[in-house]
């Protein structure tokens, strides 16, 4: 028979036991819930050159000529089941390029731009620009900065 000590001892490790196989549970379930809610954002990328009032894909067009207009798309969807914070869809306009004023369209989205490698984004970029009576006010950015 056990003496009321020996039974107090194993009542306590018993439940001490339990505790620790609860906390572990707990925290397995924790785990899970944290892994489950994430953004999963895919990004893709796409462009056509204007052609005969058609689009057709770049990379089905062998040669863009000088004064053809390219249509960039770029398309961003998070399936993922937590919202993507503060994201960003960012691409360079191609080198030989310049972008068309006003083309941008960001349906659910606000395109914004960077005339200086991507440190700063802004929907109307500006640059310093001097005056005729020396004084300097901001003005918009040449598209050519784009």
């Amino acid at each position: 028979m056990f003496n009321s000590k020996k039974k107090i001892a194993l009542l306590t490790l018993a439940t001490l036991s339990l505790l620790a196989i609860t906390a572990v549970g707990f925290a397995q379930r924790h785990r899970l819930i944290a892994a489950m809610a994430r953004p999963d954002v895919t990004v893709q990328l796409s462009a056509a050159v204007e052609r005969d009032s058609e689009l057709v894909p770049l990379e089905k067009a062998s040669v863009v000529k000088p004064g053809e207009v390219l249509d960039w798309t770029i398309v961003s969807e998070n399936s993922g089941n937590a919202a993507a914070r503060d994201y960003k869809a960012v691409t360079r306009i191609p080198r030989g390029t310049e972008f068309i004023g006003g083309s941008a369209k960001a349906d659910g989205a606000k395109a914004v731009y960077s005339i200086d490698n991507g440190k700063s984004f802004s929907d109307k970029p500006t640059v310093e620009e001097k005056q005729a009576d020396g004084t300097v006010k901001r003005v918009a950015a040449p598209l050519a900065m784009y």
